[in-house]
């Protein structure tokens, strides 16, 4: 009973004194932890203070670009996933550099009595460097998730430009055809006067009418189509389904940008998030490979015990109960090697390609702003001073019988279409500009090509068949 009562007492005080001194147990942290956590406080005091999501601007239709994109910034989920993402792999690099955790162990030996009682520790401790080559590899690809949280970043901004800029445009291309809509009814009043005198037909009246027709369906289906760009700029913000609409933009904000800066594509180079990412991949493949080569190291285990049934008390010390794990399958740690070797090969060229689709993807963009640019410079320095001067012509040429009803609406839809390209050509521009500019600040190359596919929202815009440029 005595022996009983001592091995329960015995144990109590091995667990207690265990529990205690592991309590505050701390590990050193590493260089690559210590930046990684100042980065994450740096970050969280803007993004998420004290845990939790800061007050969100409030929108009105005067709000600022820069407002709705904070906006976004706080409140649209995929940058909150990929900030979350980007903690979570900060805590690895505290678990990939802490040692495994001491295992509690306890012997007893009976015969007819309990002869001995051991509490006692038992920890592995790994060969050197490995714990060190592990915490390098949970760095580098925590840092390549640090990547994809400013790309997360600056894609849900492009996604509120591009929604922002397609809802000023579609705006300036209803005000264009309700504004043609105004001519088509003074061309109707010009056709009547002339009916009135004997000089034209009501055909000309009902031309007139046709046309009006023609643009009020228009412009009905083009603020029908405001529903699914404020859909998209709905989500752009972060907003639910169930949540109220944001109020629509009524200024609009260019997006500054020089291309004709010196080295713009080497910035971008340097910059883009997605080569970084990617960059770090590399670097943590050849971590791997140094950690693989370390497998054929072995593992160390190493106890203490105590007998507390023996008055002295009798230590068996670590040359007691101590392991070392035998490596000797040789093809399992040659297989880890080359896995760690094909993961670098794999990342080196990945890295190849994206650089590749980048400089293609600046090509490209960089040419549709040169392209949506010399379009503008087209129409507002030639074609549009002309096609107005062409509409005067035809004008005072219809009341003075030279020209017939049809060449004047030909001359009417001429400056309709140069007007509505006009728009177009801003439009493309505009996007074109945010997408380079968002490359230059580290925006990874789209997809597809954004621009182009931005560019006018619908050339079904134009009211009828139009004459257009050779250069357009």
């Amino acid at each position: 009973m005595i022996s009983v009562k001592l091995m329960r007492n015995s144990a109590v005080v091995a667990v207690t004194a265990l529990s205690l001194l592991l309590a505050g147990c701390k590990g050193v942290p590493t260089k690559g932890e210590k930046e990684a956590r100042r980065q994450a406080q740096i970050v969280a005091a803007d993004y998420r203070p004290q845990g939790e999501r800061p007050a969100l601007p409030v929108l009105a239709a005067n709000s600022s670009l820069s407002n709705f994109l904070t906006y976004a910034l706080l409140n649209q989920p995929k940058v909150e996933v990929a900030y979350y993402d980007w903690a979570a792999s900060i805590e690895r690099i505290t678990q990939a550099r802490s040692f495994p955790d001491p295992q509690f162990t306890f012997q007893m030996d009976i015969q007819s009595i309990v002869t001995s009682i051991m509490p006692g520790l038992m920890g592995t401790i790994p060969w050197p460097d490995k714990l060190r080559v592990g915490a390098q590899i949970a760095s580098v690809q925590s840092q390549g998730k640090y990547f994809a949280f400013e790309s997360a970043v600056l894609e849900s901004a492009f996604e509120v430009k591009r929604a922002y800029y397609q809802l000023y445009f579609l705006a300036e291309k209803i005000r264009v055809n309700q504004e043609t809509l105004g001519l088509l009814a003074g061309l109707e009043k010009l056709a009547r006067a002339q009916n009135e005198v004997g000089k034209v037909t009501l055909q000309d009246v009902l031309r007139a009418q046709i046309e009006q027709d023609r643009l009020r369906t228009e412009i009905a289906n083009l603020e029908d189509s405001r529903n699914p760009l404020v859909a998209q700029f709905k989500t752009a913000l972060g907003l639910k389904a169930e949540d109220p609409a944001p109020p629509i933009p009524q200024s609009f904000e260019s997006t500054p940008l020089d291309l004709t800066a010196d080295k713009l594509f080497e910035t971008a180079m340097a910059h883009n998030k997605r080569l970084q990412a990617i960059e770090a991949d590399v670097r943590a493949a050849e971590a791997s490979i140094i950690l693989a080569r370390k497998a054929r190291l072995p593992d160390f285990s190493l106890g203490f015990m105590a007998d507390v049934k023996m008055n002295p008390t009798l230590y068996r010390l670590p040359g007691g109960p101590g392991t070392v794990s035998l490596p000797i399958w040789r093809d399992k740690i040659a297989a880890q090697i080359a896995e760690a070797q094909a993961n670098k090969r794999s990342a080196q060229a990945q890295l190849s390609g994206e650089q590749i689709a980048l400089a293609a993807d600046w090509a490209a963009r960089s040419y549709l702003y040169r392209e949506a640019s010399r379009n503008l410079a087209l129409l507002n320095d030639q074609l549009l001073p002309k096609a107005r001067q062409s509409l005067e012509v035809a004008r005072s040429g219809y009341l003075a019988g030279q020209i017939d009803f049809f060449n004047l609406t030909d001359s009417e839809r001429t400056l309709l279409g140069f007007q509505l390209d006009q728009v177009e050509a801003s439009t493309q521009r505009e996007v074109v500009l945010a997408e380079l500019s968002l490359i230059v600040q580290g925006m990874p190359p789209a997809g597809g090509s954004m621009g182009s596919a931005s560019a006018g929202m619908s050339r079904s815009a134009s009211p009828a068949p139009r004459k257009t440029s050779g250069g357009m």
